[in-house]
């Protein structure tokens, strides 16, 4: 089954799936693609968890929580929310590839670096081996960036992290079970019942 995972840097849930979606991409093949969440939210007219001030208190408790949890280990960046354009133009010109996401998702919440800089992520790229700065803003990895998020719109994708399989989106951290269920049985969503959740009728909008 096609497979996609689309994700942000800045995300802190992407950064807790990110673990599973690795193990999964050792038994799947999963493209990995680097996205700006910013985006998603200016095309469908969204507020962050960050930007909506209750919502920002609880996400990042509900973050650490979870963390602890799962005893993975998690330290906030110096801000945030933050830009999160540099991290994702290291990871495309550092190959997308798992070491290049576990590295720079470490960088930013394991150890609570920041990476909206250049000078701050410097020594970062040059453990990529992206030692040239220049390379972040090569005409490739802008491309690729956008290829990146076009290819989101056209799959529905709304928020990271994200899957895509086969057309069908699971959304979030907490989306993983379902995903895995959907993998293992590809019927899951053709039941009568799945079938009726995308069509169910509307009673209000909101003007």
């Amino acid at each position: 089954m096609a497979t996609h995972w689309y994700f942000d840097f800045i995300s802190p849930f992407a950064y807790l799936a990110w673990p599973r979606v690795r193990a999964l991409a050792a038994r799947h093949d999963i493209a990995l693609r680097p996205i700006m969440f910013a985006g998603l939210l200016g095309h469908h007219g969204h507020k962050g968890p960050a930007e909506i001030a209750p919502k920002r208190t609880f996400t990042y408790r509900h973050v650490l929580w979870q963390a602890k949890q799962r005893g993975v280990p998690l330290a906030f960046p110096p801000t945030h929310p933050f830009n999160p354009l540099l991290a994702l133009r290291l990871c495309v010109a550092a190959g997308t590839t798992p070491e290049a996401i576990t590295a720079i998702f470490d960088w930013i919440w394991a150890q609570g670096r920041a990476a909206d800089d250049p000078e701050a992520i410097a020594p970062l790229a040059a453990a990529l081996g992206v030692d040239d700065a220049s390379a972040l803003s090569s005409p490739a990895v802008k491309e690729t960036l956008r290829a990146n998020y076009d290819a989101a719109l056209a799959e529905g994708v709304f928020g990271v992290p994200t899957l895509v399989i086969d057309g069908e989106v699971f959304w979030g951290d907490d989306a993983m079970d379902f995903a895995e269920a959907f993998l293992a049985d590809p019927g899951l969503l053709s039941t009568p019942e799945m079938q009726a959740a995308a069509d169910w009728p509307v009673g209000i909008r909101r003007a």
